[in-house]
């Protein structure tokens, strides 16, 4: 499902006509952190979550967060929920065996850098990442999951789009209120070009957390995207920012597929893709997250661009990482 444009509108009739059912939704999601048990774990537990429904750069910053903490000599084990997959676990995510089907695209993406679980139940993942050896669990999109004690709390944001309108789902894209959400975070880390970080901070002159910024660069493989005629597809919460990274890099995009943030590639549509690309003169490119659930007869037919987090200063983050104690 693809936001409805009026949430990154001030004002608009459908969000005051949604209003009503934005608070009803705030005040489950307090309910439930309040009700929680937050299971504390003898390993610290960092959190990378946000305030916003979809696609915000979660799961780079767990690849950057992750990387930080190999390099400060822990062992780290990410826990997701799996999201879109069948499995409940906990169970440790094998890409020689496991699906996207089974254990969310996401997952597969992140077991290429450290061990992943996957669990419905947070603190069952958290309990089978600390017994398989953990010395930190980063969990994956957990700000409103009350079962897991977290030891560090960092809310990403798009810097494009904000924070919306500011109201709730279904009437704004938040998943409760700004104020709530960050009064429980350690840091809050927005992503984007320069421009949209500032347009970001002008939109939040009473920010408290202490901030970070990062922009998300393109992982220089050796590939000469110079006039490379691209027939680009993208299953993310912004996929139009894929396709700018594209034109950015010298590519021809013919052809743009925005599809919906983790929609299933399936064999009729990729050959339709195919085909279309073949009359265009073009080659298929997907992103590293979508790529994990192309079929494996197609593996080797779409070229990925990868991307990586770049802050403009990690010294905050650093030192926070620094502070969890290691076992």
């Amino acid at each position: 499902m693809r936001a409805p444009k009026f949430w990154d509108q001030p004002s608009s009739w459908q969000a005051k006509v949604l209003a009503p059912l934005g608070y009803v939704y705030a005040a489950a999601t307090a309910w439930r952190l309040a009700k929680g048990l937050h299971l504390k774990l003898d390993i610290p537990v960092v959190c990378i979550g946000n305030i916003n429904a979809g696609g915000t750069g979660k799961t780079p910053t767990v690849i950057a967060v992750t990387e930080r903490l190999r390099d400060l000599f822990h062992t780290t084990h990410i826990v997701s929920r799996g999201y879109g997959g069948t499995l409940e676990g906990p169970v440790r995510v094998d890409p020689a065996i496991h699906t996207a089907d089974q254990v969310g695209d996401e997952p597969l993406l992140l077991a290429a850098f450290a061990e992943v679980w996957v669990s419905k139940d947070r603190a069952l993942g958290g309990k089978a990442a600390q017994d398989a050896g953990a010395t930190v669990v980063v969990l994956d999109d957990g700000h409103q999951n009350p079962a897991l004690h977290k030891d560090l709390s960092i809310i990403v944001v798009d810097a494009k789009h904000g924070f919306g309108n500011g109201q709730c789902l279904p009437a704004g894209p938040l998943r409760e209120p700004i104020t709530e959400g960050l009064a429980r975070a350690d840091l809050l880390l927005s992503i984007g070009t320069p421009s949209t970080q500032e347009t970001f901070v002008n939109s939040q002159p009473h920010l408290q957390t202490p901030h970070l910024t990062a922009a998300l660069e393109p992982l220089m493989t050796g590939m000469d995207w110079t006039d490379t005629r691209a027939f680009a597809f993208a299953g993310i919460g912004y996929p139009e920012k894929f396709f700018a990274t594209l034109r950015k890099l010298g590519a021809e995009v013919v052809h743009t597929e925005p599809l919906d943030d983790h929609q299933k590639l399936s064999t009729n549509l990729l050959a339709r893709f195919e085909a279309d690309a073949r009359a265009k003169g073009a080659q298929l490119v997907t992103t590293e997250k979508d790529a994990v659930r192309l079929p494996s007869a197609f593996r080797t037919k779409v070229i990925t661009l990868p991307v990586r987090l770049q802050f403009e200063d990690d010294s905050a983050l650093q030192s926070a990482l620094k502070k969890l104690p290691l076992a």
